[in-house]
């Protein structure tokens, strides 16, 4: 599994842009497709090993705590 941010980011970032120009509608569905890209991230963090949260300074106990967040919060 590779997670590639700086592409995740540019093109979040370009809908971002795109969706500005529709007003309400627009920044609502910005924030949605941040949500399911959040959404997403959580789950990967949630299948790595031990030794792969070690690597990106994570403990177990912080992966679940990321992973169990409400989506209402953040």
């Amino acid at each position: 599994m590779t997670i590639d941010i700086d592409s995740a980011t540019r093109a979040a970032a370009g809908a971002g842009r795109e969706w500005r120009k529709l007003g309400f509608l627009g920044a609502a569905l910005t924030k949605f497709l941040a949500y399911l890209e959040k959404r997403e991230t959580r789950w990967d963090l949630r299948d790595l090993t031990d030794d792969q949260l070690r690597d990106i300074g994570m403990t177990r106990a912080e992966a679940r705590t990321e992973v169990s967040k409400s989506w209402f919060w953040g």
